[in-house]
């Protein structure tokens, strides 16, 4: 499993040699165990790391259980470093070596697949769920007390209460509303301890407003959708529809940040489009947002002593005077550049405004 502090990791660790990240699909609808060893190997005789290759092969012979639907291997033999992440969701096989590992693809799984919290309620209580990369994480539930309706004739029984029907409805609605104000304040507490990144709520219409409405404000904004289902469906059906409204909602977002990056850009204050108007951003640390199209990468430099990115290396750079090194993903190495300034990363797929615009753009912080 792959949390936050992992990939924190992998894009603060100082390398001085070159880091070999390899990323197998091994989905078991899609092949075997023997298919995707021959696979691997493939990878492998396509880079020039026969330390890395020994250790990568070691780990899928003696560790891996071919359990999962993809992974995630990084290698540096010389400073003893080696990590893997099984993960319960698809990522394209491919191999690459360069003097960082390799995050892209990872960057893209945490956009589409981590963070979510689900909340089923009905008005007795609520069912929660924290699913992150395609996994449940944890599971919890609160019961209130049993909304009891009284039959027809029945309420005049009670003491203090007049007019039958009318203390029916005063009696089930304060219990009712008492169930959902504690359901509201005991999920509120799971989506913290839970970090969540998107919420989804599910029930009925009415259920689930009532319950959206007695949440902090905070949480409020991060509901991606809602749906209608029992409090009892199953694990399953919830995460399909975690995803599917996340994965909605999560576009109509990136599209939002897009058009939002291109009028700033335009303006002239704010924003920047296309590859060198963004790495020269990132190289002052100034990108809040970088928004990157799915399967973009470019050829480019980095600077060798200040680490400053370029799309070209006609000259020396303008930072450092330093020499320039070629580099194969300058935009991989910007979105690590990013997030090791605090800055957010969107890889955003189908969106013909960014690609339009040179399939990278970047909202700025000044």
């Amino acid at each position: 499993m792959l949390h936050e502090s992992d990939l924190k990791e992998l894009y603060t660790q100082d390398f001085r040699d070159p880091v070999l990240s390899l990323f197998l699909n091994t989905a078991p609808e899609n092949g075997n165990a023997d298919a995707y060893r021959l696979e691997l190997r493939s990878l492998l005789r396509k880079v020039d790391a026969p330390a890395d290759a020994e250790q990568i092969e070691n780990y899928f012979d003696h560790e891996y259980d071919w359990s999962g639907r993809s992974v995630a291997v990084f290698s540096c033999a010389p400073a003893g470093y080696f990590k893997a992440f099984p993960l319960a969701v698809p990522i394209q096989s491919l191999v690459r070596l360069s003097s960082r590992p390799y995050i892209k693809p990872l960057a893209d799984l945490w956009d589409a697949y981590g963070g979510y919290a689900v909340a089923l309620v009905d008005r007795q209580g609520a069912r929660l769920f924290s699913f992150h990369m395609g996994m449940l994480e944890e599971q919890e539930g609160y019961l209130g007390e049993e909304v009891r309706h009284i039959k027809s004739g029945e309420a005049s029984s009670l003491a203090g209460v007049r007019g039958g029907a009318a203390g029916k409805t005063s009696s089930v609605d304060e219990q009712t509303n008492r169930n959902f104000k504690a359901a509201a304040a005991f999920s509120a507490s799971f989506f913290e301890k839970t970090r969540a990144r998107r919420i989804i709520l599910g029930g009925t219409d009415e259920n689930v407003s009532v319950f959206r409405q007695l949440l902090p404000k905070t949480w409020q904004s991060l509901v991606a959708g809602t749906f209608h289902s029992p409090i009892t469906a199953s694990q399953a059906e919830v995460l399909a529809k975690a995803i599917r409204l996340g994965s909605e909602a999560e576009k109509a977002q990136e599209a939002s940040l897009v058009e939002q990056a291109i009028t700033a850009a335009a303006k002239g204050s704010g924003g920047a489009v296309g590859l060198e108007a963004v790495l020269a951003a990132t190289a002052d640390h100034r990108v809040h947002v970088l928004l990157v199209s799915g399967g973009y990468y470019s050829t480019g430099a980095q600077c060798t002593a200040c680490g400053r990115l370029t799309a070209s290396a006609e000259m020396n750079c303008p930072t450092c005077g330093a020499a320039f090194r070629r580099e194969l993903d300058v935009v991989d190495l910007a979105i690590t550049d990013v997030l090791q300034s605090g800055g957010d990363v969107a890889i955003v797929h189908e969106n013909t405004q960014l690609e339009s615009a040179g399939k990278i753009a970047a909202l700025l912080r000044y």
